[in-house]
């Protein structure tokens, strides 16, 4: 059974940093390609940051230079380090084995100005 544990969340002033976890459980971890995505109000999910097993990394353009994902395979673990937050930033955040259909609850990120 896969689970995706997210944590970090909360609120923030816009100019400052969260850092986002998510513990992945019942998949091969290391090799899978592990993605942060967000969801706003209103809005549709949108792919934030992906990394490969390998640590290859890929960015949307709203967040590049601010955010940055890592991971950790020994604990199952994926991070977003999120930096210089915004306003337009305040979402639920979720991890997901990328294209998979496999998702947690979320962390809810809200920026203020």
């Amino acid at each position: 059974q896969v689970q995706l544990v997210e944590s970090g969340g909360g609120l923030a002033l816009a100019g400052g940093s969260l850092r986002l976890s998510c513990a992945a459980s019942g998949i091969i971890f290391s090799i899978n390609t592990m993605a942060w995505y967000r969801q706003a109000p209103g809005k549709q999910r949108e792919l934030v940051a992906r990394i490969s097993g390998r640590g290859s990394t890929n960015y949307a353009d709203s967040v590049k230079g601010r955010f940055a994902i890592s991971r950790d395979n020994a604990k199952n673990t994926v991070y977003l380090q999120m930096n210089a937050l915004k306003p337009e930033d305040t979402a639920v955040y979720y991890c997901n084995p990328f294209g998979s259909t496999f998702w947690g609850q979320g962390t809810q990120v809200t920026v203020s100005s």
